[in-house]
């Protein structure tokens, strides 16, 4: 593996979380959280265009990934679930209530795929693919997250 190729296997493996034996995704979402809190200090529309950023670096760093494996989709690339854990806080303060709260929703979305989640994987191939069900599930779970904090009256702000 050549030096680029490492460089590329390091972000899609989430700095290496990817790598983890027990639940790759699950580990692979933690670094996500760290983009979460970065982007929190930004303003909403500096926000959503770093988001943006992130989401086509995602795709692109994805699809050289699995070129470099040969497999499609495999569970080490991981920075699909750090652009997905991205959409889920996007706009909401991060706290430890919305970080706790919004990496179970996100996991929960990307595990059981409902509609349109597994539709939107299986209709795209390539770094889009992998990585569209990711941001799909976390735009699911960040408007689960604003209804639950709305009629719940749990405080985000904790």
């Amino acid at each position: 593996m050549n030096l680029n190729q490492r460089i590329i296997m390091f972000f899609a493996t989430g700095f290496y979380t990817g790598y983890s034996p027990f639940a790759p995704g699950t580990f692979g979402t933690l670094p996500g959280l760290l983009l979460c809190w970065v982007i929190s200090f930004f303003s909403l529309w500096i926000a959503v265009a770093a988001l943006s950023v992130f989401i086509l670096f995602s795709i692109f760093i994805a699809d050289q990934a699995e070129t470099i494996t040969g497999h499609k989709d495999p569970g080490l690339i991981v920075i699909d679930e750090m652009a997905g854990m991205g959409a889920t806080l996007l706009g909401l303060p991060f706290t430890l209530t919305t970080a706790v709260i919004g990496f179970l929703v996100f996991r929960f979305f990307d595990i059981l795929k409902p509609f349109p989640i597994g539709y939107l994987e299986k209709k795209f191939t390539g770094g889009l693919g992998i990585t569209i069900d990711d941001v799909a599930a976390g735009i699911i779970g960040n408007i689960l997250l604003r209804v639950v904090f709305h009629y719940t009256g749990i405080p985000s702000f904790l």
